[in-house]
């Protein structure tokens, strides 16, 4: 199984990719990580080129990130399914705040390590505005039309929820599929 995970910045596709990778035992890649060297360096393109078509060889595989210029084109065409977090922006702006307290000078498990957590006024331009462009919206509908039989949207954290829930295991509590997904993102990450 190949699960791309797309999405706006603080909609939870990190951690929406970690719970499907533990869920059904596939390996994660957080393109973050391949974006980011310490000090919030950027990655030499052929090195994180390579990586990523490294990582792409698996059998199956979850990747979370936008980086079209990552083979997003061929990562798609892969994937099994498609996932595309399209929250609100003042929702991925919360969850980018509580993220930040969480993480707050320390690197999270997705992010490259020694790139320690932080909002700054650019990222939150781009949270709110820069990232959401007519053209990022337009991307992702012509994504989901390329590949309607692999897309779901997930628009809010309702959606989210009962997703995690239809992956849980049968007899999983909702509450119990929750706290291993998104409420434990939006509660603790």
């Amino acid at each position: 199984m190949k699960i791309a995970i797309l999405g706006y910045s603080g909609s939870g596709k990190s951690t929406l990719a970690t719970w499907l990778g533990r869920q059904y035992g596939l390996p994660v890649l957080h393109m973050d990580q391949v974006q980011f060297l310490p000090g919030w360096q950027e990655r030499p393109r052929p090195e994180a080129l390579a990586l990523t078509a490294r990582f792409m060889e698996q059998e199956n595989w979850v990747i979370d990130g936008n980086y079209t210029q990552f083979y997003q084109k061929e990562r798609l065409a892969q994937a099994d399914r498609i996932l595309i977090l399209q929250f609100g922006r003042f929702s991925c702006l919360w969850r980018a705040l509580r993220r930040w307290m969480q993480y707050r000078g320390r690197s999270r498990e997705s992010m490259a390590e020694g790139c320690p957590e932080k909002i700054d006024a650019e990222f939150v331009r781009w949270i709110l505005f820069d990232g959401r462009t007519k053209e990022v919206r337009d991307h992702y509908r012509a994504i989901a039309r390329q590949y309607p039989e692999k897309v779901t949207i997930l628009r809010d954290q309702r959606q989210l929820d009962q997703f995690y829930q239809s992956q849980a295991p049968k007899g999983v509590k909702q509450q119990e599929a929750a706290s291993t997904g998104s409420r434990k993102e939006e509660d603790a990450p």
